[in-house]
């Protein structure tokens, strides 16, 4: 335990800050699941590209806040964007 005011405090707000995060994470990976969903069990272009949307805004957000990595995030946009050009074909 923290001896020192300051430490007590930033010990809280890491509980704060991790517990956020991992909302967070947890919101990018069901979206990534409906994405994949949307995406390899053959829906319509139409629905699989709404999914997409909402996967990629996710993922923006989460970059924008520092949670997951700018070149992580695009990374997987574009991976999914590629699964997505293929069903499209």
């Amino acid at each position: 335990m923290p001896n020192i005011k300051s430490a007590e405090k930033r010990a809280r707000q890491s509980i704060k800050r991790r517990a956020n995060n991992r909302a967070v994470l947890s919101k990018v990976s069901t979206q990534r699941r409906k994405a994949f969903e949307g995406v390899v069990k053959g829906a319509d272009p139409a629905a699989a590209a709404k999914v997409m949307a909402e996967y990629v805004s996710t993922l923006d957000k989460a970059a924008k806040r520092g949670i997951i990595k700018r070149n992580t995030a695009d990374r997987r946009k574009a991976r999914m964007a590629q699964r997505l050009a293929s069903i499209s074909q």
